[in-house]
This record gives C-alpha cells, sequence and structure tokens, in this order.
C-alpha cells in the first residue's frame, strides 16, 4: 500500500469565509466547489501540491447517517509549515493570534493563528 496524499476536511458552520481567508490572505485557489442553494457546502482549496478541504455541518448531514454535530467538539489543529514566517504574519495581520510569535527548542519560529471557522493554524518556519 502507498499513501500518495492525506487533505485534512475542517467541518464548520460556513465554509464562504474560510474560502476568503485561504484565498485573499494565503494565496490558495478554489480547485473544488459543491454548492448548497446559495452556499457551499465543501470546498477543495490548493496551493503548490498543498490541499485544504472545508465542508459545513450542514452538508455533512445531509450526505451521512451520523449526526455532523456530534463531532463538533472543538476546534481543529494544523501544523504548517512555511518558507517565510514573516510573509505569513503580514498575510493573516488582523486574524487572532492563539500563539504569540515565538522561537521553539526544535528550531523553529512559530506563530498560532485561528481561521475564521475558529480552527488553529500553527505556522512555522525552520531555519529561521
Amino acid at each position: 500500500m502507498t499513501v500518495k496524499k492525506i487533505a485534512p476536511v475542517l467541518l464548520v458552520d460556513e465554509v464562504e469565509s474560510c474560502v476568503k481567508f485561504w484565498k485573499e490572505r494565503l494565496g490558495f485557489e478554489v480547485a473544488i466547489e459543491v454548492p448548497d442553494g446559495n452556499k457551499i457546502a465543501f470546498v477543495s482549496l490548493q496551493k503548490a501540491g498543498v490541499e485544504l478541504m472545508y465542508q459545513s455541518y450542514a452538508s455533512v448531514e445531509k450526505d451521512s447517517s451520523f449526526s455532523a454535530q456530534s463531532y463538533a467538539k472543538g476546534p481543529s489543529f494544523l501544523y504548517i509549515e512555511v518558507d517565510s514566517l514573516d510573509d505569513v504574519i503580514a498575510a493573516t495581520k488582523g486574524s487572532t493570534v492563539v500563539m504569540p510569535e515565538r522561537k521553539t527548542f526544535y528550531g523553529a519560529r512559530e506563530i498560532g493563528v485561528k481561521d475564521p471557522a475558529g480552527h488553529v493554524l500553527t505556522f512555522a518556519q525552520f531555519g529561521a
């Protein structure tokens, strides 16, 4: 067996604000968008071989036999390695900072921010 890719799917109340965040601030493009009336049910965002997905709780409820709300216990946490933390800091200015910029013992410079849905994104630059 060969694993070719792992892409997180983050469940949210509203997909639209997350799409705007990743497109406008971080330069991602929409690869797949599934509408649900005048809302977005699901989206796949991509940039340079990296993929991230968001799906609304409402669309999970429609597609699945399980209750999506039972999975709404807290935010997800993503650890994202970047080549320039300064660019990330500029791009995410105004976002809620949950972990101020720091230098770690393992050689990373990091900052943690929330996306519009409340998921925690830790950006890290190594060798900085």
